[in-house]
């Protein structure tokens, strides 16, 4: 009987899990190319069935996360609160987006802050070079990382199952594990890290750790640019006010919710 009851549970469970699945992938259709999608779009995409696209999408209507248009289906103003959150949770302090400003002003190139999540990293703040020719990305993209600068400071301490796992997402492959560990050990030596046209060709950065009350390395700050601009004495450079920016939000305590990822 009891055996019987676990079961139905577990039954349960698994398909709640896989409905709050289905609404997350319905919702993560949605993005600046497509603000609006209609019923035959999430069909189309997901491959579910009509009735159960229709079940989703007035759940998440009734939730006030989908707003019924005219046109289709677009963010509803349930999200304002999820994202207001957000913002208040991953705004970083006024004190560190002085320095990313400064840093940005002063070397004239791109500054982001990265962070790992599995065997992605995502930016989370970003100051744009003053360049017409620079280096941009959205906060909030995820970015492998088998390559690039800011990978192989935020691999300080990966397990070989993490490092194998970022390597099968990469175009090498698992042989790729040797190199990466070689990256890594060396960023760690040397305290920063250069990468020139490892993931996108004519691409160059530099990375040096953002480091946790522990000691840990919890993000990455960065200074990327178009890699004819990044010659070995302006690297030089680079590197040095890179690491007195993050000597400053170490000193400061860097308080916010960032954890390694493994």
């Amino acid at each position: 009987m009891s055996s019987r009851k676990a079961t139905g549970e577990e039954t349960s469970d698994v398909q709640g899990v896989r409905s709050i699945q289905r609404a997350l992938d319905v919702l993560s259709l949605l993005s600046e190319d497509r603000p609006l999608i209609a019923i035959r779009d999430i069909v189309a995409a997901t491959g579910l069935a009509k009735t159960t696209v229709i079940r989703i999408v007035q759940t998440l209507e009734q939730s006030g996360l989908l707003w019924a248009t005219s046109s289709g289906y677009m963010a509803g103003p349930g999200l304002w609160r999820w994202a207001h959150l957000a913002k208040r949770g991953w705004e970083l302090p006024p004190e560190t987006q002085r320095l990313m400003r400064e840093l940005a002003a002063g070397e004239r190139e791109t500054v982001n802050v990265y962070v790992a999540r599995d065997i992605v990293r995502i930016c989370i703040a970003q100051q744009e070079s003053p360049q017409a020719l620079r280096h941009v990305v959205q906060v909030g993209d995820e970015l492998p990382l088998w390559a690039g600068a800011s990978a192989k400071v935020l691999l300080r301490g990966a397990s070989p199952a993490l490092l194998e796992r970022v390597t099968r997402s990469s175009p090498y492959g698992e042989e790729h594990v040797a190199r990466m560990r070689e990256w890594i050990d060396q960023a760690a030596e040397q305290g920063y890290a250069i990468s020139h046209g490892e993931r996108d060709a004519g691409l160059s950065a530099v990375a040096v750790p953002i480091l946790g009350r522990s000691g840990t390395v919890v993000a990455a700050l960065t200074l990327s640019g178009p890699t004819v601009r990044f010659t070995d004495e302006r690297v030089a450079g680079f590197t040095r006010a890179l690491l007195a920016a993050a000597t400053q939000m170490n000193e400061r305590g860097f308080d916010h919710p960032l954890g390694s990822s493994f």
